[in-house]
Formats: C-alpha cells, structure tokens, sequence
C-alpha cells in the first residue's frame, strides 16, 4: 500500500470488495469491450461487412485490457476513450477497423454508468434487504419488552423495543421500495451518436430506417437490458443520476436515523468487542463508534446527492462536459458510502444488546406520571369527583417533578397520592398500577402484525439474497 499519497478513507475503511470492483477499472474498461463487441455484433447482424473472425478476435481480448498502451496513448491523444480504441486494436488488429464504429463516446461512457450503476444499486439492494431481515428479527424478539417512548426528547406513553424498531424498518422498507423502483426503470443510452440523432448510423445503412431502429433493442438485449432511453442528446439525461443519488441519500437519512436513535438511549447498545477501546483517556468508556460512523457517513451521501441535481440542471442542450470530474467522484463515492453504510448497520442490528433492568430503572422513575390517569380513574371508582381529582393530581405532579428535578430524589407521585385521603387508594392498590406492560398499548399486536403482514413478504420474494454477513475493516 502506498503511504505517500491521498487513499480515500471510502476505500481504505469503509467500503467491501464487492463494491470497490464495481467501479473499478478492470468493471469500466471491460465494460467498454462489451459494449464495442455488442455494437460490432448488431452491425455485422444488420448488414455491415463485419466478419465473425474480427469479433471472434474482439472476444479473445475482452479481459485482458492493456493498460500500458491505453495510457502511453492518452499521454500523446488526451482523449481515454481513444486511446482505449486504439489499445484494443493493437491486441485485435484484424478487427482493428470497425471497433468502435457510427459511435461517440458517450457510448461506452455513458451505457457503462448506467451498467456499473445498476450493478451498484443490485449490491445495495441485497445488503438493504438484508439489513430489514435482522431488524424484524429483533423487533420479533423484543415485541413485548416495553420501554419508554420519547415525544420532544422526553418520557411520553410507554412502547416497546420490538415496536422501537419496526419504525425503522419501516423507513428501510420505503427506501427498499425506492430503489426497486429506480432499478427496474434504468435503461441504457443505446447508440445514438454525437448529438442524439443517429446520423452517422444514417450513413452506414444508406438511410435505412427499419433498420436502424432495431440497433438500440439489439444492443440493449445484448447487454441485459430491455430497453434503452427513447431520446437523448449525446448523452443519457443526467436526471438518471440524480434519482439514483437520491435512492442512496434516502437509505443514509433512515440509516442515521436509526443510529442516532440507539447512541440517544444508552440502554440498547451497539456491539462492544472484548478487546475494543472505547477512549484514549477514559478507559472505562463504550463509546457508540459503529453508530457515530453511521450518522457521520449518512451526512456525506446526502449532501452528496446534490452533485447530481445540480450537474443535470446545469447541462447545456445536446452535451457540455461539465458534468464529466464531477460523476467521476459523486457517483463512485456515493455507493462506497452507502455500502460502508449498510454494512454497518448490518453488524450494529445483528449485535444490538438490550439491557432490560436499565429500562426498566427508567421506566419505574417515569411511569407513576404516566399511571396518573389510570390512578384518576380508580379513584372515581372509589367514589371520588373526576374534575377535582383531575386538579389535585396535576398539583402532586409538579410537586413531584420537582422533588426529582430540583432534589434530585426518587419519584413520590405514589406516596403523595396514598396520603391524599381525595383519592382514597393505598399505596399497596397504586403499586398494583405499576405493571410496564398495562400501558404499551398494542405495541406488541402492530409489531407481529408488521413482520408477517409486511416484512415477511418481502423477505420471501428476496430469500435468495438473504444470509450476507458484513465485516467492517475497523
């Protein structure tokens, strides 16, 4: 590994193997080979002399790339699609006269981004999946496990943890939907030439329009796609980019969601490993690292979909190049973020820790507030007037919120109440009140609900990219 140079930290820490070759060179340029062999094929199909030995020769070398060449030649021409043109003809010199033949070069640049892209958004797609499958196990698992609920920060109406987490799910489940949605509306530029017209195919087919309409479908079907874009300037509409960045920056806004959710409780941890060191100076400290990297990376990828907006609304008519420096660096780096991203969601849900005597510490010190109406109610059923014990219960309420604010003391709601001969209720019957699950509402009955209504289905339409495990570098 060099040390004397910038390694990008998306590489180095963050992002898998899997995502890294997809926007690779090695992805890009024998990408670029298919696509030549595609066009080569579908002309020698529609009519040009095209002979089978010159894409049997083009098949041979679609591999092996020969980088050395291709860049000497960049060195003298400045143009890489060129120089590639030429590389690949000093391996296939037979064929060398028809690569690349009626095309721009917008149609290995840009049917690759669509290519790598779509190839991109499978890998998020099957962590995404995957990520949904651990947390409705947990949610299953801690359905009835209740715990303090949060409204503006503070102790509202208890839920449970299993509910807790469904919400999550729910925003990944949305995102999956997205994505889905985007992926299988990805179509590819096709072969449409320097301003989108097909003119140059004009001229090699002698003005023969039925067949030129049938070179897109051809080399859409040739390359795994159904279809490509119906018009185009010389590029496809970079509006594909910016929907696709927004796939990316919605999974990174519920991700962090999710993480500032479990660093704010403290009471259901991220996974601590037995020799980890959670602070340089406080060796007693689990710092939340997994789920701080989560928040921090989730920032990154959604103020980098803006790169896209902005570069598809400022294109200028048919092709300006504007656009080029910045796709090379907000597209890539947008999926090795979200890779990182998901992969770390994956080992912070598969190791959550619940702590169940820390909730219930914090349940107990808040829910006689919560109990309050409960308690009102059996009051009057114990002959007392509701509106008068409506008063005095919201007065031994803030005197009790202030004997834990101002004394810092435990919480005497019940014991004021008990002396309250208004209530006429002893401490034993208010203690009996006291039961967690009485006040979680259906928490339980939506969250099975959720898995097997919501969840599961979808589970069972991808079981075959369920049982990835992430590993994160550090």
């Amino acid at each position: 590994m060099s040390t004397d140079r910038y390694v990008s930290p998306l590489s180095e820490r963050y992002a898998s193997k899997e995502m890294q070759y997809i926007f690779s060179q090695d992805m890009k340029f024998r990408t670029w080979r298919r696509l030549w062999i595609a066009l080569a094929e579908t002309e020698k199909e529609l009519g040009l002399n095209i002979t089978q030995e010159q894409i049997d020769e083009l098949k041979a070398h679609k591999d092996d790339i020969n980088y050395d060449v291709a860049r000497e030649r960049e060195r003298q021409v400045r143009h890489d699609v060129m120089s590639h043109v030429y590389a690949y003809g000093v391996q296939c010199p037979k064929a060398k006269g028809i690569i690349h033949l009626g095309a721009t070069s917008c149609y290995v640049g840009d049917n690759t981004d669509i290519i790598v892209m779509a190839e991109a958004l499978k890998l998020v797609q099957k962590k995404l999946v995957n990520v949904i499958a651990e947390l409705s196990k947990f949610a299953d698992k801690y359905k009835d496990q209740p715990t303090l609920a949060f409204t503006h920060f503070q102790p509202a109406q208890p839920t449970t943890v299993g509910k807790r987490a469904t919400l999550w799910t729910q925003e990944f489940m949305m995102d999956l939907e997205d994505l889905e949605y985007v992926l299988g509306s990805l179509k590819l530029l096709g072969s449409k030439g320097t301003t989108g017209t097909q003119a140059s195919f004009l001229e090699l087919f002698d003005g023969d329009q039925e067949t030129i309409d049938k070179i897109d479908p051809m080399i859409a079907q040739k390359m795994g796609f159904k279809q490509c874009y119906p018009v185009s300037g010389q590029t496809y509409s970079r509006k594909v980019d910016t929907r696709v960045l927004n796939i990316l920056a919605g999974i990174a806004a519920s991700a962090h969601k999710m993480s500032n959710d479990i660093r704010l409780l403290q009471e259901v941890e991220e996974p601590f490993e037995k020799s980890q060191i959670g602070s340089s100076a406080m060796a007693y400290k689990r710092n939340p690292m997994r789920s701080e990297r989560i928040a921090s990376l989730s920032r990154y990828v959604m103020i980098d979909a803006l790169n896209p907006a902005i570069t598809s609304a400022t294109q200028w008519f048919e092709r300006t190049l504007d656009d080029s420096a910045n796709k090379r660096l907000s597209i890539p780096e947008g999926f090795l973020a979200i890779d990182g991203i998901l992969d770390l969601c994956l080992n912070v849900v598969d190791g959550l820790v619940v702590y169940p005597k820390v909730i219930e510490k914090h349940m107990m010190a808040e829910l006689p507030f919560m109990a309050t109406e409960n308690i009102m109610m059996d009051a009057v059923k114990a002959g007392g007037d509701r509106q008068e014990l409506h008063e005095r219960i919201r007065e031994l309420s803030m005197e009790a919120g202030r004997t834990v604010k101002v004394e810092g003391k435990d919480n005497n709601l019940l014991d004021l109440i008990a002396a309250d001969p208004a209530f006429n209720l002893t401490i034993e019957e208010l203690n009996k009140s006291m039961e967690p699950s009485r006040y979680v509402g259906r928490a339980k009955e939506q969250t099975t609900a959720f898995i097997t209504k919501v969840v599961q289905p979808v589970l069972d339409e991808h079981k075959e990219m369920l049982g990835i495990k992430a590993e994160i570098n550090v």
